[in-house]
């Protein structure tokens, strides 16, 4: 779907026909010729800004490219009517799964506006072409356009045109139901936010403030855009450029309500997902499959009620890149008790979730019954593994849980010192590493870096260890300063970055819940400097923690596509982004650990609580697991959402097996 010469002529035919139609308030439909009814779309809408319409705008219905770099294609045009109206006739792709989408051009009198709205199925009601849908549109394909040009790889590309529609309804121009309500909603400030943002583009099409909008939306080193559409992707990808200026802007058009009262740290956009309402509790961390469905590790049993004691969750969740329970999920059986930080899905795409026996206080069952196995799913959430999970290979409370290209499988035992790697998938051929030898204590979570290496942290020991493919162990890194480590992910060149937790000790290997409790509570008001250490492929490490970002107890570790490096906060309500080992992707001047984030508070949201696990999807959203209240009671402490920062990370390759790879 190249641009070739013959596409461009089309094109500048079809505008050319569109600024006719608008100087005799024509219409113009298909692009190239007469549509013959019987293959015929059509789609009917308005374009306005708030409740006032805009006439005389060019209308242009367009199918994404379908890779990355692909010339979108112009499928018809039309020019809306005094009332903003306008009428588009098209052939449908032959690509039932093509991503549909409409701008809106101002024409002379507002150059700069662009307004856009992403389409669901081929035809359908009318649709409402606003700022609302522009915003929602650009959040969800900020990684996705260039000079207002939209084009990507599947899945991303698709699932970032369904997840827009969790921001703004195309057939109202309104708030879409999954941001009005709960857990979105009044609950948290994502809806003000999005609406402010809304406000900022009415600046532009109110014929005022376009130029000042274009200017304070450029990206450090990178070309200013050409309209608001550009220009609202572009702050989608860099939140926290020119923050107050953006806000300042925005209070001079406000029309849409409740927007926001005060600047916020960064433009994020954070929607919280909570499945069917009643089935998340304690979600411990996340893995997406081939297609970006997200699978997450679910400590506890489900109960609203933090004083009603619960045991251990005995389902995996697998909900849709919108948030919905995928087709019979959550899934059971396979031995699955009180999962905890272990969670993976293979490229075969079998999902694997440790059970750790995670349990609150009060439950009488005996978690030891079931600490000692892994769970094993089909794609499609049946139970591979039998009744009591497998238990072949010495597991032993198992947290952190990956697989890598050669489909072998790797679980941190955190209760024995060791870790267990089931060759090619084949939990009969598990085999017990021993590590204990080598100065590993309280296994947490592993990382494969490119050469098929596996990187263990060790939160009782401070340290890392390093083991061939084939579970040898080739090293021990003992960092100095390192305390308590968590998290780790290796980016593309086998660099592996450590969450410095500083405080938390694991509750297994003898350890407790309250002893855990006891550590989280003695943080002392001005925090212990946790930070995030890079851990070169030679086994160097930096001298100290990168402690900036608004790190507060970091806890699981992402890399994206562009080799940044995403952190997760145990407290604070905040996600992190620092500059990776590739500085040259990353803003003009910045050096590797520096803070992308705002240093003082990190991405911050009140849709957060404590967050563990952090994954990037194949459309570059961010998303976190709420694993604890804020204020947890030991009876019942889990949270009870996953959150999605919209748009915000270069999109990596699913399934994640190693390092991260750009779809």
């Amino acid at each position: 779907m190249g641009d070739s010469a013959s596409m461009r002529r089309r094109r500048q035919l079809l505008f050319v026909a569109i600024l006719l139609a608008c100087l005799g308030a024509g219409a113009v439909t298909e692009a190239g010729g007469a549509v013959r009814a019987a293959a015929a779309f059509s789609q009917d809408g308005v374009v306005r800004s708030g409740a006032t319409p805009l006439g005389q705008v060019e209308v242009t219905l367009l199918e994404a490219g379908t890779r990355a770099g692909a010339q979108p294609r112009v499928l018809a045009g039309a020019c809306s009517g005094p009332d903003g109206r306008f009428h588009l006739v098209y052939r449908p792709p032959t690509d039932a799964a093509a991503v549909l989408y409409l701008i809106a051009d101002g024409g002379p009198q507002a150059p700069a506006l662009r307004l856009a709205a992403v389409l669901g199925g081929g035809g359908g009601p009318d649709v409402v072409v606003n700022e609302r849908t522009t915003v929602a549109a650009a959040y969800a394909f900020a990684q996705f356009t260039r000079a207002s040009s939209v084009s990507g790889d599947s899945p991303g590309l698709p699932n970032a045109a369904a997840i827009s529609h969790n921001l703004a309804d195309v057939r109202t121009g309104g708030i879409a139901p999954l941001l009005a309500a709960p857990p979105n909603g009044q609950e948290t400030s994502t809806l003000a936010a999005f609406n402010t943002l809304a406000d900022l583009l009415a600046v532009c099409a109110r014929g005022r403030g376009c130029e000042d909008l274009l200017q304070l939306a450029q990206p450090p080193g990178q070309p200013r855009p050409g309209d608001t559409f550009q220009a609202a992707a572009d702050i989608a990808r860099t939140p926290g450029n020119q923050v107050a200026a953006l806000f300042a802007l925005a209070r001079t058009e406000p029309l849409y309500r409740p927007a926001l009262a005060a600047a916020p740290d960064a433009w994020t956009l954070a929607l919280r997902y909570d499945g069917n309402g009643h089935e998340i509790n304690g979600p411990g961390n996340i893995a997406f499959d081939a297609a970006g469905n997200a699978w997450v590790s679910n400590n506890y049993r489900f109960a609203l009620d933090p004083r009603t004691p619960v045991c251990g969750g005995r389902t995996v969740l697998a909900v849709s890149p919108t948030g919905t329970d995928l087709p019979g999920a959550p899934y059971r059986g396979g031995g699955l008790y009180g999962a905890g930080f272990g969670v993976a899905v293979d490229r075969a795409g079998r999902a694997w979730v440790s059970n750790f026996g995670f349990q609150g206080t009060g439950c009488a069952v005996d978690p030891s019954r079931h600490d000692v196995s892994v769970s094993e799913f089909a794609a499609d959430g049946h139970a591979l593994s039998p009744a009591s999970g497998w238990r072949f290979g010495g597991i032993s409370q198992p947290q952190g849980t990956v697989a890598d290209r050669s489909g072998n499988i790797w679980i941190a035992n955190c209760g024995n010192r060791s870790v267990t790697r089931i060759p090619k998938g084949r939990p009969e051929l598990a085999r017990n590493l021993a590590l204990g030898g080598v100065g590993l204590v309280k296994p947490f979570d592993i990382a494969v870096d490119p050469a098929g290496r596996a990187w263990v942290t060790g939160n009782g020991s401070d340290n890392v260890v390093e083991l061939a493919p084939d579970g040898r162990p080739l090293r021990t890194v003992t960092p100095s300063g390192l305390h308590r480590p968590l998290g780790i992910a290796s980016d593309s060149e086998g660099n592996l970055w450590v969450a410095d937790n500083r405080v938390l000790p694991v509750p297994c290997a003898g350890g407790t819940t309250a002893d855990f409790t006891s550590a989280l509570n003695a943080v002392p008001a001005g925090g212990m400097r946790p930070g995030v250490m890079m851990i070169r492929p030679d086994g160097i490490s930096t001298p100290t923690s990168f402690t900036n970002g608004g790190l507060v107890l970091p806890w699981g570790v992402a890399i994206d596509g562009d080799d940044h490096v995403w952190v997760a906060n145990f407290a604070g309500q905040r996600l992190a982004e620092l500059c990776g080992a590739r500085v040259a992707m990353c803003p003009p001047g910045y050096r590797t650990g520096r803070s992308i984030s705002p240093a003082a508070t990190g991405y911050s949201s009140d849709g957060l609580v404590r967050n563990t696990g952090v994954q990037i999807d194949p459309s570059g959203n961010v998303w976190l697991a709420n694993n604890w209240r804020t204020v947890p009671l030991q009876t019942n402490p889990g949270g009870h959402e996953l959150v999605v920062f919209v748009g915000l990370a270069a999109p990596v390759r699913t399934p994640l097996a190693g390092p991260p790879q750009h779809p």
